[in-house]
C-alpha cells in the first residue's frame, strides 16, 4: 500500500493562510510571489534555498525590475511567511537587501469640492457604493459585501462581515 504523500507546497500555503484567516486576496499575493521566487531560482525548491536567495531574489526586484518599495516589501512578507508558517524555517535577517527607492512625492488628496465633484457623475449602485464608502470609510470589498440587514437606521450603523484581516469591531 502506498504512504499517503505530503500536500504539495502551495496546496500548504493555501491551506495555512486561510486556517489563519488571512484575506484572499493576501493569499493572491503570496502564492504568486512564491511562485516568482520559484520560477527566479530555476524552479528549485524553496527548502532548497536560503538567506542568499532570498536576498538575491529581493535585491533584483529593486534593481532590475525597479519595483516600489510597498511591493518589494509585500514580496519579502511573502517569503517570511513561506519560510516561517510553512517550512519551519527561520531565516536571517535580511540585511544585504538593495532595498527599493521610497518615493519622495507627497500623497495627492482630493478636496472635499472634488470628491462631491466625482461622486456626481456616478449613478445608481456604482454612486450609493461609493457615497457609502466615502461617508463611512469602508474600503471597496467591505462596501460590496453589505447587505440590506447590515445597515441599520435607527442606530446609524453599518455591519461590517469579514472585514480586513477579519477583525472584529
Amino acid at each position: 500500500m502506498d504512504e499517503p504523500r505530503e500536500p504539495r507546497l502551495l496546496d500548504r500555503v493555501h491551506d495555512t493562510i486561510r486556517r489563519k484567516h488571512y484575506s484572499i486576496r493576501t493569499e493572491q499575493a503570496y502564492v504568486d510571489w512564491i511562485k516568482r521566487f520559484i520560477l527566479f531560482h530555476d524552479k528549485r525548491h524553496p527548502a532548497q534555498l536560503g538567506a542568499r536567495d532570498v536576498e538575491a531574489f529581493l535585491t533584483h526586484l529593486a534593481v532590475d525590475r525597479e519595483v516600489a518599495a510597498a511591493t518589494q516589501n509585500q514580496a519579502q512578507s511573502a517569503l517570511l511567511f513561506l519560510y516561517r508558517e510553512i517550512l519551519g524555517i527561520d531565516l536571517p535577517w535580511l540585511d544585504d537587501v538593495e532595498r527599493a527607492k521610497q518615493p519622495i512625492k507627497v500623497p495627492v488628496v482630493l478636496t472635499v469640492d472634488e470628491v462631491v465633484r466625482v461622486l456626481d457623475h456616478l449613478k445608481g449602485t456604482h454612486r450609493l457604493i461609493g457615497r457609502l464608502m466615502y461617508d463611512s470609510g469602508l474600503r471597496i470589498l467591505e462596501a460590496l459585501r453589505l447587505r440590506v440587514k447590515d445597515v441599520d437606521f435607527g442606530r446609524q450603523e453599518i455591519l461590517v462581515r469579514d472585514g480586513k484581516g477579519a477583525k472584529v469591531g
